[in-house]
């Protein structure tokens, strides 16, 4: 007979190797992203999914292994909430089918009566031999009131009254239970929705599951289906199962809602022009440098020159005035010819707030003079501790050198619709927390406004506008300010390896040493650097 220790383990250590694995495999019961689901053992727990993709039937292993297991062992009961009674109905019998499974001691379903506000209500439970159970409850908070064990919310985003569930169910935590919430989207304004851009923002706790029809899929969903139905699995017939679900659908929102997780009524700008008005007050100047014919022809000495002229005439004064006692940071967005480079430093407060002290902003720029630009600023930033860089098509190129100089401080980030539904919610929760201080342009402004939703995901819109100087802009500082405050958030803290210490006098930094000796010799006497052959 299997014991309740070695049923707990397999189930653990399944659902810890998918973690890893996401593979299919037909002779598991879960599916990988089942597993990842039940591994997560956080306290609070959020899942935002396509239709049918079995994560209430993964809970249902998960309560019964609890209900079965002892106090001392972690054994507890669990209550689930759905929206109707064949939904109880339905995660009861999971759980009896999981504890057989188990072959663990447990009784059959019963079936208990529960008063209600205005009729007795009747409920579903199964007793297990440890003296806990798991019992399906009506969608009533109150319910829930002077109960133990662990809750889950399942079709969250359709409960009547999803907050006042919550309320009820956050008490439970006190003594260590646990909270789940499982359910398809229903719209942009929805709680449900919005506790999970919260917790992306990490103004909640919740641990944010993400499970679509492509990952369902690509981890086995419909193989598994077709060893159910004793049916051959084939890519032609995934891909026309696939088509016809999103087809039979009546509007393309309504599929992208079910099945792709993105909530409907998704438009406008992302931040509001107020809470951007309100972050957009200081003092702070934008120091443009447009490469006209001339200078991109020139040869690379006179670009070399020119550029250390410009960065030493306007850059190193705004450079002062920063902070030497402070952390520092910087973000950038790159471009070559057709929109901006954006370089965004960013001071981190003894309050915690960022402030941007300044932007300098490249129009087509050669290469090498945007990275002599680069490693100016970042060589020069009180005690930086994170370099985060547009690493998208010839950004690479920078972002790349970038990293053979500054080694791991530096992350080049490939912005995507999956990077900007994670981290977006921290940035707009700088904003309405009031957390961000911006130059105060109308540039800024408007960039910042490119920033759209679409599809229920944030991101640069493709339209372009025109800046107060003639150039075209396509949310150029937005991102560069948006990878600033995601670096100095980041836990780098390697500014000692590579900050070279601030001198009014600028002409000690001239030399043609490699980034080693800068780094290594820039405490030195300059008469040592003179004897190591290293022209001042």
């Amino acid at each position: 007979m299997t014991s309740v220790a070695q049923a707990e383990n397999e189930l653990r250590n399944q659902s810890a190797s998918a973690i890893v694995d996401g593979q299919f495999d037909k002779d598991e019961v879960l599916l990988p992203y089942q597993k990842r689901w039940i591994a997560d053992q956080s306290q609070l727990k959020i899942a935002e999914k396509s239709r049918r993709t079995g994560l209430t039937w993964a809970e249902a292993a998960d309560a019964a292994l609890n209900g079965s297991m002892s106090a001392s062992a972690g054994g507890c009961d669990t209550f689930y909430v759905g929206t109707t009674k064949d939904m109880a109905r339905e995660f009861i019998d999971a759980c009896a089918m999981w504890a057989k499974a188990y072959n663990l001691a447990a009784g059959e379903v019963d079936e208990e009566v529960l008063a209600d506000e205005d009729k007795d209500i009747l409920v579903y439970v199964i007793n297990f031999a440890s003296g806990f159970k798991v019992k399906a409850l009506s969608s009533n908070p109150a319910n829930l009131r002077g109960m133990q064990g662990n809750v889950v919310i399942d079709e969250g985003s359709i409960q009547k009254d999803l907050a006042a569930l919550l309320k009820a169910a956050m008490a439970l935590t006190m003594w260590g239970s646990r909270v789940r919430i499982i359910s398809t989207h229903n719209g942009i304004d929805n709680l449900f929705n919005t506790l999970i851009t919260d917790s992306r923002a990490g103004k909640k706790r919740f641990s944010v599951h993400r499970i679509d029809i492509e990952l369902a899929i690509e981890e086995g969903l419909f193989k598994r289906i077709c060893q159910v139905t004793k049916k051959e699995w084939s890519q032609a017939a995934q891909d026309e199962w696939l088509s016809n679900l999103l087809r039979d659908t009546a509007t393309e929102e309504d599929a992208l809602e079910e099945y792709y997780c993105v909530p409907k009524n998704g438009g406008g700008a992302y931040i509001s022009r107020g809470l951007r008005e309100r972050a957009a007050i200081l003092n702070a100047p934008i120091l443009r440098f447009t490469g006209t014919t001339a200078f991109n022809e020139a040869s690379e000495h006179a670009r070399i020159g020119e550029m250390q002229e410009w960065l030493e005439q306007h850059v190193v004064p705004e450079l002062n005035k920063l902070p030497p006692d402070l952390r520092h940071a910087l973000g950038e967005d790159f471009a070559r010819s057709g929109d901006l480079t954006v370089f965004a430093p960013i001071t981190v407060e003894n309050d915690t707030k960022r402030t941007v002290p300044f932007l300098v902003e490249l129009k087509n720029v050669p290469f090498k003079q945007q990275e002599q630009a680069l490693y100016f600023i970042c060589d020069r930033l009180p005690r930086r501790d994170g370099i985060y860089l547009d690493a998208r098509g010839n950004g690479q190129y920078l972002a790349e050198q970038a990293r053979y100089k500054y080694g791991a401080e530096v992350v080049e980030v490939m912005l995507s619709v999956a990077f900007y539904r994670e981290n977006m919610p921290r940035f707009k929760a700088m904003f309405e927390d009031n957390e961000l201080l911006l130059p105060k342009h109308e540039d800024v402004i408007t960039d910042l406004g490119q920033i759209q939703i679409f599809r229920g995901v944030p991101g640069i819109d493709d339209s372009r506008t025109v800046g107060s100087d003639g150039n075209k802009r396509h949310g150029d500082s937005a991102v560069a300010i948006f990878l600033a405050v995601l670096a100095s958030k980041a836990d780098i803290t390697r500014y000692e390896l590579h900050t070279i210490k601030a001198h009014g006098d600028e002409s000690h930094r001239r030399f043609l040493g490699t980034a080693a000796d800068n780094n290594r010799f820039d405490d030195m006497p300059q008469h040592d650097l003179r004897g190591r052959g290293i022209r001042l």
